[in-house]
């Protein structure tokens, strides 16, 4: 019971945080007279819904009822989810209505084969643990984001060292997007399994330390991307843009393979080569 009350508060801080999103003008309304809230009422959007506002508020108040997919469909059509976001509404509504189970297991391990694959690599990659540790990496990964050794086991963390490590804060170009993109993943972790002691901790110690952190995880970003490209900077190649994907590691849900790579013949393929070079030359000087 006491999982299924913590993914009921979950969805309940999710239906709050895509209300405010919304104004009145963006769902046809007219707003009118002076308003305490920056986005939607509870009892616009249950109109909206076609529900009762007790019964949605007591959706947002993370008390446990168990929505049909019907009302979840219109719930997702009032608030304008996206396909991603509609989702997502619908793994919360299910995770409390059937009791989701824990999703703890043993610790996160990297098989001895993907560490060889790893430091086979040509090209930066790196392990993630399900709440964005850095499990393993190899030596392009340092030439590219720095050498996640320097930090203590429970720092190495890609989310911590995005809002708490200038260095890397320096070299993702595009840092805001960046930072929401693996938000966006850290999310659905933790809605998978609120209670979970990494999550919570990560979550509490840079709530408590950045307020960046806090108005971006606010906002409730659902993202979960399986690959892209992203701008980094660097101090003595400028910049360089990679696409990057995730390959899951075998017996999932778990750690993901995160690669970085550039096209042959072009010019940031040129300036990862040129970067491995480097890399190379600081690691034999030292």
């Amino acid at each position: 019971m006491a999982s299924n009350r913590l993914h009921a508060r979950e969805l309940g801080i999710f239906l709050r945080a895509r209300r405010n999103r919304l104004r009145p003008q963006d769902v046809g309304l007219e707003p009118s007279g002076r308003r305490k809230v920056a986005g939607l009422r509870r009892e616009e959007l249950a109109l909206l819904a076609g529900l009762s506002t007790d019964y949605y508020q007591r959706m947002e108040q993370g008390r446990e009822v168990r929505p049909s997919d019907d009302l979840l469909d219109a719930l997702a059509t009032a608030l304008k989810l996206d396909e991603e976001e509609r989702r997502h509404l619908f793994a919360l509504a299910d995770a409390v209505r059937r009791g989701a189970p824990e999703v703890r297991g043993d610790e996160e391990v990297v098989p001895d084969a993907t560490r060889h694959l790893l430091h086979s690599l040509s090209t930066p990659a790196y392990v993630l643990g399900r709440h964005l540790d850095v499990l393993a990496w190899n030596t392009m990964a340092e030439a590219l984001l720095g050498d996640p050794s320097d930090a203590q086991p429970p720092q190495r963390n890609m989310l911590m060292a995005l809002f708490l490590d200038p260095e890397v804060r320096f070299r993702c170009a595009h840092w805001e997007s960046t930072a929401v993109e693996y938000i966006g993943m850290l999310r659905a972790t933790v809605a998978a399994d609120p209670s979970h002691p990494r999550g919570t901790a990560i979550v509490g110690e840079l709530s408590i330390r950045s307020t960046e952190f806090r108005r971006l995880w606010d906002r409730y970003d659902v993202r979960a991307p399986v690959q892209g490209t992203k701008t980094f900077r660097h101090r003595e190649i400028g910049e360089i843009t990679l696409d990057w994907a995730t390959y899951p590691l075998p017996g999932g849900p778990g750690p993901v393979l995160m690669v970085y790579t550039a096209e042959p013949g072009t010019a940031e393929a040129e300036k990862l080569a040129l970067l491995g070079v480097l890399h190379q030359n600081r690691r034999s000087r030292s």
